[in-house]
């Protein structure tokens, strides 16, 4: 079994590189191998809605994908991360079907967070809902209809299909032990806290990343997980600053800010807000540009002034490749105001330059780098696929076949990408210091040195091009 590395993670699905869990690992061993040091699969459990995120059952592989085995074939070449689904589970699960057959005798009863036992008279004041950080225009709750007739609102934040877990109840405590327990002995070295602000919730807050509610649930996670080796990684869109408070004490963190900082360096030639974050982002984390989800905005609040967040924002849609407005309205199934649905790629105007640049500036930023399974390919938004599902998210999750692989590694882009992927592996220089040097506005000269070694990015936004210098 692998254990976390400084070298570079893909994001993918069980079934967007090849069919299934042996195709991945196929496509993997054969093109990826010295690019691709770690892998974070997207929930491959049984799932009932949202791509996997709904899940049913984390004792079981979803048999379309492969099983156990499959997993644990991948873990002893790469090193694995695994979504939890803290704030969740599926509505036709086993434990949330026995509570509304049996109600109150459940042995799940007290799982859920119903609104009779958490608001003062069963019902939330107008104040109180308009206090919630919620991803609805309403209450977060779903009708939960039991079979003796009677009904009662549980509190739902995402999906219907997505029901609330009661955290602080001892039947949810014993819950997800049980299953981070079973990830682990499954060689799963890093577990992903899947909307893990949204899990703590005190009536008259946001309900939203409640201190030091957060704090007790991340301390259980991790004395469950520590035996094991396993590392934690809370998952979380929001402003800066809550990813430097989970910094400080000591965890890793996600920078989902780079994506949106880079995008507008890139498009008005100027390195300022990105600089900036530079030298105060923590340096225990994870970095992205691409993810599953959108392009996040949310997570540049205050890194980027207003206008400029909106500018950015709004010239993805005229500088980038077949984006519209609508594909993010409730026409595509998707009304998220916190990201934009594009490709990276895209998003860059499918300009291998700019691509690039943004690869290799994310390479040399403190952290681990993740890069999407579409973005490892370069991809282009995928019309089709969006206009057969309506689902607005699909624009940026094709699904490519063995053969599609075997075409699309050869591009020079995705050849120029690898090579960037091998280096970042490699070189001892990123295991020490990361340092920024003086430079114009339209520039970012990146030196990491450790030691003797050393690494010095020369990137320029106005011309698009780099210069990588080392030992």
């Amino acid at each position: 079994m692998k254990k976390l590395e400084n070298k570079c993670m893909l994001i993918t699905y069980a079934d967007c590189m090849g069919s299934d869990l042996k195709d991945l690992k196929y496509v993997l061993d054969r093109y990826f191998q010295k690019a691709v040091a770690g892998v974070h699969i997207l929930p491959f459990f049984p799932s009932s809605g949202d791509r996997g995120f709904a899940p049913m059952d984390y004792h079981v592989v979803d048999k379309s994908f492969g099983d156990w085995h499959d997993i644990e074939a991948l873990s002893e070449e790469y090193y694995l991360m695994a979504d939890y689904m803290i704030n969740h589970i599926s509505a036709h699960s086993t434990y949330y079907q026995d509570f509304l057959k049996k109600k109150d005798d459940s042995k799940y009863h007290d799982l859920f967070l119903r609104y009779r036992d958490f608001w003062d008279g069963g019902e939330p004041t107008e104040e109180q809902v308009d206090a919630i950080y919620k991803r609805k225009p309403r209450a977060p709750y779903v009708d939960a209809n039991f079979a003796d007739g009677t009904t009662e609102k549980v509190w739902c934040t995402f999906d219907e299909e997505q029901i609330d877990i009661n955290v602080k109840s001892e039947t949810a405590k014993e819950f997800i032990k049980d299953n981070l327990v079973n990830l682990c002995k499954h060689n799963i070295s890093l577990i992903r806290l899947d909307a893990f602000a949204y899990a703590t919730k005190k009536a008259g807050t946001s309900c939203f990343f409640i201190e030091p509610d957060v704090w007790e649930l991340m301390r259980y996670c991790e004395e469950i997980v520590a035996p094991y080796g396993v590392t934690l990684l809370p998952e979380i869109h929001e402003h800066y600053t809550m990813q430097q408070k989970i910094a400080k004490e000591d965890y890793y963190v996600y920078d989902f800010a780079l994506p949106m900082l880079l995008i507008n360096a890139l498009y008005y030639g100027q390195s300022q807000y990105l600089k900036h974050w530079l030298e105060i982002c923590p340096r225990k984390q994870f970095t992205t540009l691409d993810t599953h989800d959108g392009i996040g905005v949310v997570d540049v609040k205050d890194l980027l002034p207003d206008e400029e967040t909106e500018r950015t924002k709004e010239d993805i849609f005229s500088k980038g490749a077949n984006v519209k407005k609508i594909y993010n309205t409730k026409a595509y199934n998707n009304l998220d105001i916190y990201q934009v649905n594009c490709t990276y790629y895209s998003a860059l105007g499918d300009d291998d330059d700019a691509y690039l640049l943004a690869r290799a500036v994310q390479f040399f930023a403190p952290g681990i780098p993740q890069v999407y399974y579409v973005g490892l390919l370069a991809g282009k938004n995928d019309l089709k696929l969006l206009e057969e599902t309506k689902v607005g998210r699909n624009i940026n999750r094709h699904y490519y076949s063995l053969d599609e692989i075997a075409q699309e590694v050869q591009r020079p882009v995705v050849e120029k990408l690898l090579d960037l992927m091998k280096f970042r592996n490699t070189h001892p220089a990123f295991d020490g210091e990361f340092i920024l040097e003086e430079c114009s506005d339209e520039e970012l000269v990146i030196l990491r040195k450790n030691g003797d070694d050393y690494a010095r990015l020369h990137a320029n936004f106005k011309t698009k091009k780099y210069e990588i210098t080392c030992s």
